[in-house]
């Protein structure tokens, strides 16, 4: 772990970090985040029973515009050139909540977590608003880092019993 906090100068003052020096390589990192919710909303999210549409491509298609425009969000973080962003739905009804993965790539000078984390949160908001109609008592749950590749520090995967 770092000692440092790098978005800080030396006078404790926010700063951008000036990531011109570092080497450009492959980066890669999963985020995922959980909503809960009424089993009969769950229901009608799978058989595509809500009268707004097809609610998982809804969140889908979010989470991936979300990744593309994490800079516009959060003050400190870089623009990328993003290759690749998957976001992926899966319900599970034995819980009775959407499990949402999301994997952001790119060749670039600094590290690609923000992006998954911001892509699996606007998922799931997503579908918290699309459905909060009927179900305003959902809870998104679990927003975290599931792993990250590239760069100096090199891999990282999370190894608690939640991974």
């Amino acid at each position: 772990m770092a000692n440092e906090l790098t978005h800080l100068d030396e006078k404790g003052q926010a700063r951008m970090v000036d990531v011109g020096d570092k080497a450009h390589t492959q980066r890669e990192a999963t985020a995922t985040a959980t909503i809960f919710m009424q089993p009969e909303t769950l229901q009608m999210i799978v058989e595509g029973k809500h009268k707004k549409g097809d609610v998982m491509a809804t969140a889908r298609i979010a989470g991936i515009m979300a990744a593309k425009r994490t800079p516009d969000l959060i003050p400190m973080c870089h623009p990328l050139m993003i290759t690749s962003v998957k976001v992926e739905l899966t319900p599970d009804p034995e819980r009775s909540c959407v499990e949402i993965s999301a994997t952001c790539k790119t060749v670039g000078q600094t590290g690609i977590e923000i992006e998954a984390l911001t892509s699996a949160s606007v998922a799931a908001l997503t579908l918290y608003d699309m459905c909060k109609a009927v179900d305003r008592g959902m809870v998104i749950d679990q927003v975290k880092l599931l792993e990250k590749k590239g760069g100096k520090s090199g891999h990282w995967q999370r190894q608690d019993e939640q991974a």
